[in-house]
């Protein structure tokens, strides 16, 4: 059975995508999926996040588009069981003048995946990808959309939380019906919630009303042990799999799944 490929994408920086991305890959894998990670910010903070040093980087993600490297050739294992990324270095921030003028530019991502079947994780195939977007709608994040299956949305309970969503939600639109009519969303996860702020509070329903069922029950709330576990290169998961982040990411591992299996029944 082909893996699941989800992206995580927000033109906004800050929003908690990459902290959403190594939490719930590592919430999925303690449920026994086996998941890769793809990092596609130059910024590199998934890889780093996860403990892989500059080092382990010979291969990284801008091979993968480019096209010198293979899928398998280019993940490293984690230190995170059933878990492998594909790393970032800053080498993606020109990857955009090196394939611009190439027809299939928006298709690499996707093409890459082909060769899936030669990357196992303990001997057994990957079930779920999700991809770690740089804070704009560049060729990278379109790279990811043409790529993916569904998008997951993170998004900060801010005052311009939902003015950054409409141009987000266009964009997903327009490559729905010009490259990828299969891409769907997944859902939009709110993050950074702080319960003693009424913005928070108000920000959460305007999104609710807004966007309906798409937004996950499951809250990531603001949380000291988040923000920390990266500088350990680990997920906050195993640095702290009792604070309220780490618990918060694992009920949205278990509503991910739920409407992935929604989503294939449909």
């Amino acid at each position: 059975m082909a893996p699941r490929i989800l992206t995580l994408a927000n033109q906004k920086g800050g929003v908690g995508k990459t902290t959403t991305a190594i939490n719930l890959a590592t919430a999925l894998a303690a449920i026994g999926e086996r998941v890769l990670i793809v990092d596609l910010d130059p910024q590199g903070n998934a890889s780093t996040g996860l403990g892989i040093s500059r080092q382990e980087r010979e291969i990284s993600a801008y091979d993968l588009l480019v096209g010198e490297a293979r899928v398998a050739e280019a993940s490293v294992m984690t230190s995170v069981p059933n878990v492998a990324i594909v790393p970032s270095t800053m080498d993606l921030l020109g990857v955009e003048l090196t394939i611009a003028a190439q027809a299939d530019r928006a298709f690499r991502l996707r093409d890459s995946f082909k060769r899936l079947n030669e990357l196992t994780i303990n001997g057994a195939p990957v079930s779920y990808i999700l991809i770690d977007c740089p804070p704009s709608l560049n060729l990278l994040t379109v790279n990811a959309l043409v790529a993916a299956d569904a998008v997951l949305v993170p998004l900060q309970c801010e005052f311009f939380a939902l003015e950054g969503l409409s141009q987000l939600l266009q964009t997903i639109e327009q490559i729905r019906t010009t490259l990828n009519p299969r891409l769907s969303i997944q859902g939009v996860v709110m993050t950074m919630f702080d319960k003693r702020n009424n913005l928070s509070e108000q920000v959460l329903q305007d999104v609710r009303q807004e966007m309906g069922s798409l937004v996950y029950d499951t809250v990531i709330p603001r949380n000291v042990r988040l923000s920390e576990a990266p500088s350990y290169g680990k997920p906050a998961l195993l640095y702290d799999l009792k604070c309220a982040g780490s618990q918060a990411y694992l009920r949205l591992a278990t509503e991910v799944i739920r409407r992935e299996r929604h989503l294939n029944a449909a």
